[in-house]
């Protein structure tokens, strides 16, 4: 394939990834305003962590959605009560799906191959550390249970 049918399929699909990206956009923006209105830890509609349900043990996720609902109305201290790792990992999710958007719509290769194994495994490590920790029943470490 010639470079100029590379970049013609480049901006032939440029289009679609805006729109998906349009998309994305928007559920996430209607999604927010469910949550910024709805408060998780007084609507029954949200869905429940079954790992919590099962076992009575906090999971890493557990307290995200109560967090995303206090980011949503400034209250960073109690966001961050709720569920500490995953506020500290918001502005990296962000960053990669940027990323990953402007890579698409520029016509490069999004690269999910590209992510270091050690990263990974570092991620995995650092959740698997915060649920152990938010568990254990300490009350040093009680505030990082929700």
């Amino acid at each position: 394939m010639s470079a100029d049918t590379q970049s013609g399929l480049a901006w032939a699909t440029r289009p679609r990834v805006l729109a998906l990206a349009l998309a994305g956009a928007l559920l996430a923006l209607a999604g927010g305003a469910v949550l910024f209105f709805f408060d998780p830890a007084r609507h029954g509609f949200y869905p429940t962590c079954v790992f919590h349900r099962v076992t009575g043990l906090n999971c890493p996720g557990c307290g995200g959605l109560r967090a995303l609902h206090q980011l949503a109305h400034g209250h960073v201290a109690e966001a961050f009560r709720l569920n500490a790792l995953f506020v500290l990992l918001l502005p990296v999710l962000g960053w990669v799906g940027v990323r990953w958007v402007w890579r698409r719509a520029s016509g490069q290769p999004a690269r999910p191959g590209k992510v270091r194994t050690a990263w990974l495994w570092l991620l995995l490590a650092a959740m698997a550390v915060f649920g152990v920790l938010r568990n254990l029943p300490i009350a040093a470490l009680a505030w990082l249970s929700p």
